[in-house]
């Protein structure tokens, strides 16, 4: 697998601001069908480090509501940390 078929983007929030800032840990969306080998590779492969520990989460899509009433759900997607 490329590195551009296992990375999304990267997820900048307040609480990844900080584990980059004080624990050196970084946070991907990738796609469903990566796994921890993949990513630790596509991480390597693109940024030049050395990757110690792959976390993964898994999230599933949230209910919500159309217009017309009818129930849907987010889409499912899968985190790096």
């Amino acid at each position: 697998m490329n590195a551009h078929e296992v990375l999304k983007t990267m997820r900048l929030t307040e609480k990844a601001s900080k584990q980059s800032a004080e624990l050196g840990q970084y946070t991907f969306e990738v796609f469903a069908s990566a796994n921890k080998h993949a990513i630790a590779q596509a991480v390597e492969e693109t940024f030049k480090v050395t990757v110690r520990r792959v976390n993964v989460q898994n999230y599933r899509g949230k209910n919500k509501k159309s217009r017309q009433g009818r129930p849907s759900t987010t889409s499912n997607y899968k985190r790096r940390s």
